[in-house]
């Protein structure tokens, strides 16, 4: 089976951190030759972000870069841009997070001059606020994005404080929607030939979680609170407790499986008709009633007890598992939802697998994340750069 993006096809990639190196892994998941620019003599700024470390290996880093080569270019030296440039003529998309319109304009990296020299180059900038806008060239990070978009007001419980989901979200979803309009680009150059530009922001990618927030508050005027780990217009569908202090979630969506609820508690002759809790919008409007009386149920009895009443019932529960428990679990083994790869350091390295299942063109794993600068002769041959040439570019690379 061939993969779903040729292997031919070229990914330069000019960033650091997390949605740009995360984005640029889908795309070499997918099949496409990866080639990740690094500062010399630092690189990605993620090769130092912690501990844990893997012997000098950053466990950050090896989240976000298999797949991937990497070249090593001071791109302001003359000779790096030599090289730049001879690399963008061989790539059909360039991924870049500089966030100064000004500074891309400065190293002809701008999306005018690149698109105009190279005009089949999908051509995909990741910033903070994008390129336009009163807040263009702002520094952003997750969390800035994060705060800004609204999403930190109503995350944490009632009477607590705003509260930063602790994944990189604005990151991640920032890349998966540049990988998917990469992917829409390189289809619409088959029709049309020509390549084009994605402006993509973290702060615009995380405003998308919103969603239905979002909704309820343009449609309707209403703006979220904290619920903590119950939901704002579904009740029960919430964190429980069992006697054995382990927890679990609950979520009762539907008429139907309150009423299977019920009589798994065995209150379905008493709460189960109490009018105050006849139907969903009811059990919302009366919550600090009902939650209460459930966790006294599910105080009487184990989690794994619970559990496995629920599971016989058709009753959507889970526990709440560790990371440990989690990339343990019998579900993630079976859909073989953990990577590894023989690094030339340190042995195996692991990480989460792509999510996408193709059937015809199935994902590949071929190269684990790299070492800085590790490809940068082969890279540099490729080019076409003799032994000489490559050794005259020492001081670029």
């Amino acid at each position: 089976m061939t993969s779903l993006l040729p292997s031919s096809l070229r990914v330069v990639e000019l960033t650091e951190a997390l949605a740009g190196p995360y984005c640029a892994m889908l795309l070499g998941d997918m099949g496409a030759d990866v080639i990740k620019i690094e500062r010399p003599g630092g690189g990605d700024q993620s090769r130092s972000w912690g501990p844990p470390f893997v012997g000098e290996h950053s466990a950050y880093f090896l989240a976000t870069n298999r797949n991937k080569r990497s070249l090593t270019l001071n791109y302001d030296h003359p000779r790096g841009q030599e090289i730049l440039h001879r690399l963008l003529a061989t790539a059909d998309v360039f991924l870049i997070n500089q966030p100064s319109p000004a500074s891309l304009a400065k190293r002809g990296l701008d999306p005018a001059t690149l698109c105009a020299k190279y005009p089949r180059l999908i051509y995909c900038v990741i910033s903070g606020y994008g390129l336009h806008g009163p807040k263009v060239g702002k520094p952003g990070y997750d969390i800035i994005a994060q705060a800004e978009a609204g999403l930190m007001s109503f995350t944490g419980e009632p009477e607590g404080n705003p509260v930063r989901y602790p994944i990189a979200i604005a990151d991640m979803t920032c890349g998966i929607y540049s990988a998917l309009g990469i992917t829409a680009a390189l289809l619409a150059r088959e029709r049309t030939g020509q390549g084009q530009f994605l402006d993509m922001a973290l702060f615009d990618s995380q405003l998308t979680w919103l969603i239905n927030i979002g909704s309820n508050y343009l449609n309707a005027g209403k703006e979220p609170q904290r619920w903590g780990n119950a939901h704002p217009s579904i009740v029960p569908y919430q964190l429980f407790q069992g006697n054995d202090g382990r927890y679990f979630v609950v979520g009762v969506g539907t008429e139907v499986v309150w009423q299977r609820f019920t009589r798994i508690l065995g209150i379905d002759k008493t709460v189960g008709q109490d009018p105050r809790f006849a139907g969903n919008a009811q059990r919302v409007e009366n919550r600090q009633q009902l939650i209460p009386a459930l966790q006294t149920i599910f105080s009487q009895r184990s989690s794994e007890e619970w559990l496995a009443e629920f599971l016989r019932a058709e009753i959507p529960a889970a526990p709440v598992q560790t990371v440990a428990e989690a990339l343990r679990d019998p579900q993630t083994l079976a859909r073989e939802l953990i990577v590894e790869l023989e690094h030339p350091s340190f042995g195996p390295a692991r990480s989460i697998a792509n999510p996408i299942r193709l059937s015809g063109t199935p994902l590949s794993y071929r190269l684990p994340p790299p070492l800085l600068g590790e490809h940068n002769a082969a890279i540099l041959q490729e080019l076409g750069c003799s032994a000489e040439e490559i050794a005259a570019c020492r001081e670029a690379i």
